[in-house]
């Protein structure tokens, strides 16, 4: 009989649950069996028979990435950068485990090791294979340092990511309270944005960038430098067109999804291959109307 020992009643119930579960199949007359008492989970010689073995290793594994590494994600954030709240822990833990889940490629370059789960089996192997009882809380500790230390990494990052985030829901306040006292400028605007960017107005005449400097609201500048680009953002919110329409061939890219954000369905986004058509109608429909 192989002991894995716990500090804690709750940890040793969890991964007696995940066993039996996971392990039904497998288990005969002598079952796996928790110890309350003693915060033990107890392990038949049975199960380190050929075939066995290799199961039990599998449903530990698992066992820590899937029940642990968040109960450890948890503490790192409580305990090394004092964010207790569980709502806010969510949310990183949500940005973290959307990288490690391949949804946000820009941050999996900064996150070393995602695919890399070889330290943990080769821990688990190694103390099983020994078949004596041992102490989980010890074995994280003494055998998984470097998998703690690649968490706090990932943690580090993912905090990094919710600052920003959270800086980028004070920039879209602030500028669509400054938004919703604005009269706007012009009916619409047509906004072109590919290598480069491009501004028409109502006249599908393009507007230089010395005559969008002159629509710029200086407040803008003044009071929130840090949040405003002169280039784009200042003349679109200065302007503030009652409908924007905007040619893109990539709406996903920051900038595109800033101005959605900003001006919401204010915005109507078409492919960049429209434009020329749209601008062609119009001015032959402007020189019908001339005749």
């Amino acid at each position: 009989m192989i002991e894995i020992i716990f500090q804690k009643n709750e940890d040793a119930w969890k991964l007696y649950q995940y066993l039996v579960t996971r392990l039904a199949s497998l288990q005969e007359k002598n079952s796996i069996l928790l110890n309350e008492d003693q915060n033990r989970v107890l392990i038949p010689e049975a199960f380190f028979a050929t075939g066995k073995l290799a199961e039990l290793k599998i449903c530990l594994h698992d066992f820590i990435l899937k029940l642990k590494r968040d109960d450890w994600l948890r503490s790192i954030l409580a305990e090394s950068y004092f964010y207790t709240e569980r709502e806010e822990q969510d949310q990183i833990l949500d940005i973290l485990y959307s990288v490690l889940e391949g949804n946000r490629k820009e941050l999996a370059t900064f996150i070393e090791g995602v695919e890399e789960p070889g330290d943990i089996k080769k821990s688990i192997n190694d103390i099983l294979d020994e078949r004596i009882s041992f102490s989980f809380d010890s074995f994280v500790v003494f055998r998984l340092k470097a998998y703690f230390e690649q968490l706090t990494k990932w943690i580090e990052i993912a905090i990094d990511e919710y600052k920003m985030e959270q800086e980028y829901q004070v920039f879209l306040h602030t500028l669509r309270s400054f938004l919703k006292d604005r009269s706007p400028q012009m009916p619409y605007l047509y906004l072109v944005i590919d290598e480069n960017m491009a501004f028409f107005n109502q006249e599908f005449t393009e507007m230089k960038r010395n005559e969008l400097v002159k629509t710029i609201d200086r407040r803008l500048l003044v009071n929130h430098p840090v949040y405003v680009d002169s280039g784009t953002i200042a003349p679109l919110l200065s302007i503030a067109p009652q409908t924007i329409f905007l040619y893109t061939d990539d709406a996903h890219q920051p900038l595109v999804r800033t101005i959605i954000n900003l001006f919401e369905e204010r915005v109507k986004i078409n492919p960049i291959s429209t434009f020329e058509q749209e601008r062609v109608n119009f001015l032959n429909e402007d020189h019908e109307n001339i005749r």
